[in-house]
């Protein structure tokens, strides 16, 4: 089925060759889907640096397009590396970004300086103009830092004005928050696009604790029903899938731009999601 909705996939860096054979594996069955991309993620404090920017240019290397997330948590010494990364992907072919903030790792020295995503935008920007197409994170039940509701969105709006040219949320199973989220987005002038993140279930042991890390609510009802199958996956899957595909149908009915979906380098459960929504691999 042909459609006018941008359509990508996130992967993270696995830790091991089995993880990175798999991975492989899953990048080349959800590229038969044509996405417009894939993203790569990027570990607090540039923990899996290495890793995601190996990820980065295989992928491009396969003639697909990708977007490096990329974060700073930095002293002066760290600025030159960063920037020969981004030199590294833009001489490689890469033209997104996604520019998030910079989380300290545990063993971090307290000198050292988590530089917010407003002042990443700024400083790509600066150093390389309009040659990256600059992507943000969005909250639609904001961040857990955040001091208000009303300061969540502020700072979402700096972020455009620093010069980011769309954003994608966390995912989320309210839907009202996210339609609610955009409605305040644009009171406050922002103007650009918020594609909607999206999260296949398959774990509800795993879901819960990523949930409540990252704020995402999952309701009530959802989880009492996800609690009742135990360590039935097959049943959790099949419910989540179900729930899923009706977030994903309610999501594209309300014109959204696109679908990002937070893959946790697993093709099945957004094959058979988007499958139920009419997009199928191409037979070429």
């Amino acid at each position: 089925m042909a459609k006018d909705w941008l359509l990508s996939f996130e992967f993270f860096p696995p830790k091991t060759q089995p993880g990175a054979e798999k991975l492989a594996r899953t990048r080349e069955t959800l590229a038969q889907l044509a996405p417009e991309y894939f993203s790569v993620t990027y570990g607090a404090g540039g923990s899996t640096r290495d890793n995601t920017r190996d990820i980065v240019l295989e992928t491009r290397a396969a003639g697909l397009d990708v977007m490096p997330h990329l974060s700073f948590a930095f002293g002066d010494d760290d600025v030159e590396a960063v920037r020969a990364l981004l030199n590294t992907y833009h001489e490689a072919g890469v033209n997104r970004l996604l520019a998030l903030r910079g989380d300290l790792s545990s063993d971090t020295e307290s000198t050292r300086k988590a530089i917010h995503a407003n002042e990443l935008v700024a400083f790509i920007r600066e150093q390389f103009g309009d040659k990256f197409n600059l992507q943000v994170a969005a909250y639609p039940e904001i961040h857990p830092d955040a001091k208000s509701y009303k300061d969540d969105i502020y700072w979402l709006g700096e972020k455009f004005k620093a010069g980011a040219d769309g954003a994608i949320t966390q995912y989320f199973f309210n839907i009202d928050a996210y339609w609610y989220f955009l409605d305040q987005a644009a009171k406050a002038g922002i103007d650009k696009p918020i594609v909607p993140g999206i999260m296949p279930i398959t774990n509800f042991t795993n879901l819960a604790r990523f949930s409540a890390g990252c704020g995402a609510e999952i309701p009530r009802w959802m989880a009492k029903k996800l609690e009742q199958y135990g360590d039935d996956q097959a049943s959790i899957i099949a419910f989540g899938s179900d729930v899923i595909t009706q977030l994903c149908e309610r999501l594209l009915e309300g014109g959204v731009p696109g679908l990002h979906f937070y893959t946790m380098n697993q093709a099945e459960p957004s094959v058979d999601i988007l499958s139920r929504l009419g997009v199928n691999a191409d037979p070429s």
